[in-house]
Formats: C-alpha cells, sequence, structure tokens
C-alpha cells in the first residue's frame, strides 16, 4: 500500500535577502523531499544548515525563491490556499512564550478555533481535547506566564492541535527547555503520532530526540546530505561528524568499544539494545 504524501518539496531553492553589496547565497538549494502521512520525521543540522529554513516553508511562513513546496497537492504559492494550508500543518516555534496570546490556559488555546470561526461549543470540545492530549487539563484556568518551559511549550502544542491539523512542525521546539521539559514535549508529540496518526516533523539538533522518528533527514550547506532510518543514519558515525553532528551517546560507546577490539553493531541505538549487544559480545547474554 503506498502511503498518502502530506508535503512535498520539489527542487526548493530560497535567498534571504542580502546584505547591501552582498551577493545572496541560497539559504535552500534544489531540495527534494516528500513527508509521507502519518510518518515522524526529525530533520537533523547544525546552524545554518537550512533545516528550520525548511520549516518555515513547510506551512508557507517562508515561500520558495525557485522550486514548489505542495501541502497535499495545495501550492503554498496560491494565496487563496493559505489559510487551508495553515489550518492543515501547524507550526511550533523555538520560544513558547511568542506563541501564547492569552492570561488563561484555556483561553490561549481557544484562540486558534476562534479565528477560524469555528463554533463556541465546538472550540469547548477542541479546547478540552487539546488539552488532554497534552496532558495539561488540569491547567486550563492557569495562568500561563506561571507554568515552566515544558508546560509552555505543551500549551502551545495544545493551541496548534486545537485547530485540528494534519500535521505538526517543531521549529527547534525543545530548544530552550531543561532535560524534563525536553522529554515532556517528545513523549507527547509521540504520543500526538502513534495514537491520533498526526504527522509530525520535528526540527532538531539533538540527536537523543530524532531517535524517536521513523525517518531522519540531515541536512547541510541549503542541501539534503542524508536521508534514512534513524539506525541506518546514526551507524554512519564518521559521516555525521564531517558535518559537525555527533551519534547518539550509546553509537559514539559502541564506536570507542570496537576500536578497543570489540565487534558491536553501530545500529543499537537505544540503551537496552547497546546494554545487551555489550552483554552478548562479554558472553553474559
Amino acid at each position: 500500500m503506498t502511503m498518502a504524501t502530506m508535503i512535498e518539496t520539489k527542487d526548493l531553492t530560497f535567498y534571504y535577502p542580502a546584505e547591501e553589496g552582498r551577493a545572496a547565497t541560497p539559504a535552500l538549494r534544489e531540495v527534494t523531499v516528500s513527508v509521507e502521512k502519518g510518518s515522524f520525521v526529525a530533520v537533523l543540522g547544525h546552524n545554518g544548515s537550512g533545516k528550520s529554513t525548511l520549516a518555515k516553508h513547510m506551512n508557507a511562513v517562508l515561500l520558495p525563491s525557485n522550486g514548489k513546496v505542495y501541502v497535499e497537492g495545495c501550492d503554498t504559492c496560491d494565496e487563496k490556499l493559505l489559510l487551508e494550508i495553515r489550518r492543515r500543518v501547524g507550526m511550533v516555534f523555538q520560544n513558547p512564550d511568542n506563541q501564547i496570546v492569552a492570561n488563561v490556559v484555556e483561553e490561549d488555546v481557544a484562540f486558534a478555533p476562534e479565528n477560524l470561526g469555528v463554533p463556541t461549543a465546538e472550540i469547548r470540545r477542541r479546547v478540552d481535547e487539546a488539552l488532554a492530549a497534552v496532558g495539561m487539563s488540569e491547567y486550563a484556568v492557569h495562568a500561563p506566564h506561571l507554568l515552566s518551559g515544558g508546560q509552555k511549550q505543551r500549551i502551545a502544542i495544545a493551541g496548534v492541535i486545537a485547530m485540528e491539523p494534519e500535521c505538526i512542525v517543531l521549529d527547534e521546539a525543545t530548544a530552550m527547555l531543561d532535560p524534563v521539559g525536553r522529554r515532556e514535549v517528545l513523549s507527547t508529540i509521540g504520543k500526538l503520532n502513534r495514537e491520533l496518526g498526526i504527522t509530525v516533523v520535528l526540527i532538531t539538533h539533538h540527536m537523543n530526540e530524532a531517535q524517536q522518528a521513523d525517518r531522519v533527514i540531515v541536512m547541510n550547506d541549503g542541501c539534503v546530505a542524508m536521508d534514512g532510518t534513524p539506525r541506518e543514519i546514526f551507524a554512519r558515525v564518521e559521516e555525521l561528524r564531517q558535518l559537525g553532528l555527533a551519534a547518539p551517546h550509546t553509537v559514539e560507546l559502541m564506536e570507542e568499544l570496537n576500536r578497543e577490539g570489540m565487534a558491536l553493531p553501530l545500529d543499537a541505538i537505544t540503551v537496552e539494545e547497546c546494554a545487551d549487544a555489550i552483554c552478548r559480545e562479554l558472553g553474559m547474554a
């Protein structure tokens, strides 16, 4: 069975305006990728690799300089389709404070559906379901500014869910969070993907976050440098290093032990798999 395509870019090239007297260099260079409906894709890359620029094309925050971007077949350059595209693809940004607009959590979550003209009873249902989906129901009447960073980001995600999008793009949405907040947000988006079938595109530079995805795209210098499952990508330790990225700690450990004479698989990416492989190698399993 072929999967339906959620987002597709074709030869996508993008230039930010250049400073006066300087030639513009492309932030994206002829990027052609497609994201399948219901999948969980992580986009990795160091700063300046083009990963956030790519994310902002996925719901028409930015429009291509050349090439095309389609959201379920809708051309992002068609102004008449802009609202529909933004309804289908929700964005969660790095700083939740920039996305929170109301003084009460449930009012904040209701903000986008109200702007879409959703009837009041339907808004109530969506707000309750969105807060439940991110595990924040008990905070419905709290003030957002009193919440932790991870909780605020979950409220920002609830605000996007209330629009009932088919896809959520998280643009470095965990970058400003502590490890606990990061875990909260990752567990939330994993659940939305698994239980509600929402397509997730996670832009990050944290390898351990990308481990949860079905697929990893590595960006470098505005191009797609690598594309595959987390196991395929993380086993290519040397290539990742050349792109300025480190493999997950588990893979780094396995490689280190292999240098000391062991023969361990580099595609053991979880702590459990790593421990099992070492036990087998030592004859303890």
